[in-house]
């Protein structure tokens, strides 16, 4: 029951994305895509005082990259950066709450992957923690 309940979650962020969109004046943008799978995800960042105030995504790919992508972006919503890079993949795949293929986990891993990348990019630029 529980399982099925994550299923359709998943299901319902892939067809209607509350993340989806474009950051305008975004301090960062990081794209990356996952050769196996064919998912191409892109990450837009604003940042305000370490602080991760606007972020959006776009990308095409299968339901686990881009519902994950979704759910990620609602987990860091203004949170502080120091938070998001301890952010570990078995803790998001815990809060994916689905069983995974070594295949696809790739494909649930995929945003954070890019997450990461994009806070360590706008840090190494001399973005403020």
């Amino acid at each position: 029951m529980i399982k099925e309940m994550y299923r359709e979650i998943i299901l319902e962020r892939y067809k209607n994305p509350v993340n989806a969109g474009v950051v305008e004046d975004a301090d960062v943008v990081v794209k990356d895509y996952n050769p196996t799978c064919g998912d191409v995800v892109e990450i837009q960042i604003k940042f305000n005082n370490g602080v991760v105030k606007d972020i959006k995504f776009q990308g095409h790919g299968c339901a686990i990259s881009q519902a994950s992508t979704d759910i990620l972006i609602d987990s860091v919503k203004n949170k502080k950066i120091g938070d998001v890079i301890r952010i570990t993949s078995e803790e998001f795949l815990k809060t994916l709450g689905i069983e995974l293929s070594p295949l696809r986990l790739k494909c649930a891993l995929l945003g954070l992957k890019i997450l990461k990348t994009a806070v360590y990019s706008y840090l190494g630029a001399g973005g403020e923690i």
